[in-house]
């Protein structure tokens, strides 16, 4: 490996990502948390360091040593943790990028709503949730509300009150899933889409938007790549984006924005400078030829023009598997799947003996199909078509386990905000 490579450190690196940036010509280092580290990502990387890159206190120490021996030229993260911390460390190294203040206002969905509607950026109602009196006010004010903890993603702890009625409920499920910090926001109606763009220097570009199936729930169901949506909705919904990822102050790289297309307009939900998750780069790369993580690390590389927008090329979408709660007894039909015209991929998660938990967040989905078409129509067809030929058959479980939030988390080794231990974080993050 060259020691002329520009160095990065990456936060979270996985066998693939850290693949992808060594192929890109970078010379890499990786924090990874040691419950979390792929041995395959350490023949990419010129160091590897098993700490919990989510410890402020000890990451920031560890990079500043790293970066006085041998200078970084960024610090990245594919991760959905990673960002923030990334951030903060870009700040604290001195190096060009989005720093401590841009991560930290899209990290923070209650601090990124009152910016936009301090701005009149598609205003929606949002208050601090503080007890079951301002609860029952808020939906009595505006009919309905969406309770959500004011960080995370995933959609964990996002819930709808649909009513007064169920105030009551709301408040009793909160307090028994112990999320302490959560905001309540107006219940916004109609089609959910996300907006993927690529910033380089502060100028941003549209890459996909794509459409999401939430079902009556809050986790996604399915996405396809290129939504459908008229002139008109795509004009409007390009704009609000633009003007999101101005108003943030977002230097460069990919962001994921999740919108939803109102009688009223578009409004944002919320905004992560990171690429998307629930594969939705896979399909923008299968439509577009773009691949949006390889780009992120190309910002590392000395200034070049970088193609970051391209014609569609059909179109793609991915439909996620809900397994029946339980123990899983037996899981058929994937090869019918797999044999539906169309598909590309079919990744079922779950297998006999293993428990099959509730749909509360994106990661108790239990697999995916993903299939290419001619339209998006077509794309949408066949994924929902092969997901109706698997089926998933589980023993219901006597009695489910009482389920906290932090308890969640503690599964896939994250924390909602990194900071909230340490006795300095408004320094760190001025």
């Amino acid at each position: 490996m060259s020691t002329h490579a520009p160095r990065v450190l990456v936060l979270g690196g996985t066998e693939m990502s850290t693949r992808t940036a060594a192929a890109c010509g970078l010379t890499v280092v990786n924090i990874e948390k040691p419950g979390l580290f792929e041995p395959g990502a350490k023949a990419h990387c010129e160091q590897t360091h098993l700490v919990d890159y989510q410890n402020i206190d000890l990451v920031t120490i560890l990079a500043q040593t790293l970066h006085q021996r041998e200078p970084f030229t960024k610090v990245f993260s594919q991760t959905e943790a990673g960002p923030l911390v990334a951030g903060h460390l870009t700040t604290a190294l001195g190096l060009q990028g989005n720093g401590a203040d841009v991560t930290r206002l899209l990290h923070d969905k209650l601090a990124l709503r009152t910016c936009l509607n301090a701005r009149g950026i598609g205003n929606v109602a949002a208050e601090q949730g503080c007890s079951r009196e301002m609860l029952r006010a808020f939906v009595a004010r505006h009919g309905a509300a969406v309770v959500k903890p004011t960080m995370g993603s995933g959609s964990l702890g996002v819930r709808k009150v649909l009513s007064p009625a169920q105030v009551a409920e709301t408040w009793d499920w909160l307090s028994s899933f112990g999320m302490d910090d959560f905001m309540v926001e107006e219940l916004l109606v109609g089609a959910e889409l996300s907006v993927e763009t690529f910033s380089v220097a502060g100028r941003h570009s549209v890459v996909a938007i794509t459409g999401k199936d939430n079902g009556d729930g809050v986790v996604a169901l399915g996405h396809v790549v290129p939504a459908a949506l008229s002139r008109q909705q795509k004009s409007a919904v390009v704009d609000m984006t633009l003007r999101m990822l101005d108003a943030v102050g977002l230097v460069e790289g990919p962001a994921h924005t999740e919108l939803i297309l109102t009688p009223e307009g578009p409004r944002i939900v919320e905004s992560h400078n990171r690429c998307a998750g629930g594969h939705i780069n896979e399909l923008v790369n299968m439509v577009y030829g773009i691949d949006l993580e390889q780009l992120t690390y190309r910002l590392a590389l000395p200034p070049e023009p970088l193609q970051v927008t391209a014609p569609a090329r059909g179109a793609a979408a991915v439909r996620f598997l809900v397994s029946p709660v339980g123990r899983v007894e037996s899981v058929e039909g994937i090869e019918e799947a797999r044999a539906v015209p169309g598909v590309v991929k079919v990744d079922v998660k779950v297998e006999p003996g293993q428990d099959a938990r509730p749909l509360r967040w994106s990661e108790d989905r239990a697999g995916a199909v993903i299939a290419r078409a001619e339209s998006t129509e077509a794309a949408n067809r066949s994924t929902r078509q092969a997901v109706d030929l698997i089926h998933i058959r589980t023993c219901p479980p006597e009695q489910l386990p009482s389920t906290t939030m932090t308890n969640v988390l503690a599964s896939v080794n994250e924390v909602l905000d990194p900071f909230a231990d340490a006795a300095d974080t408004a320094q760190r993050l001025a």
